[in-house]
């Protein structure tokens, strides 16, 4: 009996201590060790990248699920990684780490690979055969289902870049989270022009069936044509949270030919947005490495089928001087023209910054823009961001460049109509004075540059920077 005693206290005391060391995970290899020797297992690889080098979008669901499972944190090795949120930390399974899930009383292996040559990355599923037939459909479905649920639960918007280094190791794409912040409702435009846009992208969006039956690829592309500082890049970073499409953003002076296009195009995802800024550059240069050709079969051609629910956006400072081979329909859907500023859209704009539905300056500014003065929307914004604190500084402020713009626009008209005439001459040649003659010029520009240097004395980096942009159209 005492014997007896003995042996079940120090049985308890050995799972005491097996249970607060590492010998019950090494009891726990052994017995799965001996398990798998019993069993015949399958296996199903997952690869990163499909032989054509475009990403498997499987295997993308299959990590998100993974990682959103309590057993990673049972894993001998996690990576820590921040998320969105500044107190959200996420758990990443790490390379060559085993994951056990349970579906259907069946258990599923995940093994995590890295290729050490090719740095190319991968999951592999072991499963028992006799399970096989049983869970592989419905399991996989399952995981489908779960991804769609946390992508709509934590969607976020990402940018990505193309970039020349290693493509056949990582992909051309590079991403940061998309944190442009710009709405459909914010932008500046007219509120009607806003209703139709939006109605076209939401009816996009409910196409599929549509475009099918019809034996079309279900896309659609946009033409943004107008100057640097009108509403452009804003129109797209809208267009994108309104969507929550991802946006991939091509430079075509880092694709080396029209095979290279294409790739970036294979390897882009639906539910996309992808943005060709400035592309009569592009055109208009030589010596860029893809051929119209091959922008042209970019924008329609074969390789732009490989993919659906994608908008296709291209921005041209001047519509005149590209080829109508570039702007005909089915390349483009969609002609957006920007303009510069005109009185409807001034007052867009002083009601959003400065909180102003009317003044008794709103006459004058509107009697300047009738003379024909322009300036871009980012032009005015910025001025009156600088003096928000002062509404009436700011029109005043407004009303100074507009007239200073006013002026040298009719001096520039002066000057062409004398060049064209063979009549250029200097006023200390020929008398002339007036706002025409070139010392009133030069006064002009010294006006402007104190008119900005006055109104950044209370914001130091104050400029006319066309990144910041509003979009006004008609």
């Amino acid at each position: 009996m005492i014997w007896y005693l003995i042996a079940i206290i120090a049985s308890g005391l050995f799972l005491k201590i097996l249970l607060k060391t590492s010998l019950l995970q090494i009891v726990k290899k052994w017995w799965r060790f001996l398990e798998d020797g019993c069993y015949v297992y399958q296996f199903y690889r997952v690869p990163q990248f499909n032989h054509n080098m475009q990403e498997n979008q499987l295997y993308r669901k299959v990590c998100t699920y993974l990682n959103s499972l309590p057993c990673v944190e049972d894993s001998d090795f996690t990576n820590l990684i921040s998320g969105d949120k500044s107190n959200e930390i996420s758990l990443v399974l790490d390379s060559n780490q085993i994951v056990v899930d349970k579906f259907l009383s069946a258990r599923v292996f995940w093994i995590n690979e890295k290729d050490e040559f090719t740095g190319l990355k991968s999951l592999v599923m072991k499963i028992r055969k006799k399970d096989k037939r049983r869970i592989l459909q419905p399991y996989l479905q399952y995981i489908h289902s779960v991804f769609d649920e946390i992508e709509q639960r934590k969607k976020e918007v990402r940018l990505f870049v193309n970039v020349d280094n290693e493509p056949q190791r990582n992909g051309r794409w590079r991403s940061v989270p998309f944190t442009h912040p710009a709405t459909f409702d914010t932008v500046v435009m007219d509120t009607d022009l806003k209703d139709k846009v939006k109605s076209d992208l939401e009816s996009f969006q409910k196409s599929k069936q549509y475009y099918h039956r019809l034996g079309k690829v279900w896309k659609r592309s946009y033409l943004l044509n107008g100057p640097s500082g009108t509403g452009k890049s804003t129109f797209i970073a809208g267009i994108a949270n309104l969507l929550n499409y991802d946006v991939y953003d091509v430079d075509l002076s880092k694709v080396t030919d029209d095979s290279d296009l294409r790739m970036l195009l294979l390897q882009t995802t639906s539910k996309s947005l992808i943005v060709i800024e400035d592309l009569d550059s592009y055109l208009g240069t030589k010596s860029t490495a893809p051929s119209l050709s091959g922008i042209l079969n970019f924008m329609d051609g074969l390789f732009s089928c490989c993919g659906e629910e994608r908008i296709m956006i291209f921005t041209i400072n001047n519509k005149d001087q590209i080829d109508p081979t570039v702007l005909r329909p089915g390349r483009i859907d969609v002609h957006i023209h920007f303009p510069l500023c005109n009185f409807n859209s001034f007052k867009t704009l002083a009601n959003s910054h400065l909180g102003l539905k009317d003044h008794k300056l709103f006459p004058q500014v509107e009697e300047i823009f009738q003379t024909g003065a322009a300036l871009s929307p980012a032009e005015i914004g910025e001025i009156m961001i600088s003096n928000r604190s002062s509404p009436t500084r700011a029109l005043k402020t407004v009303i100074s460049a507009l007239q200073i713009n006013t002026e040298s626009r009719a001096a520039t008209r002066h000057a062409r109509r004398l060049s064209e005439s063979g009549s250029v001459r200097t006023a200390e040649e020929t008398g002339e004075s007036g706002i025409f003659c070139r010392e009133n010029l030069r006064e002009f520009k010294k006006l402007y540059g104190l008119l900005r240097v006055r109104s950044c004395r209370k914001d130091s980096s104050y400029e006319f920077d066309t990144s910041d942009e509003y979009l006004v159209m008609r």
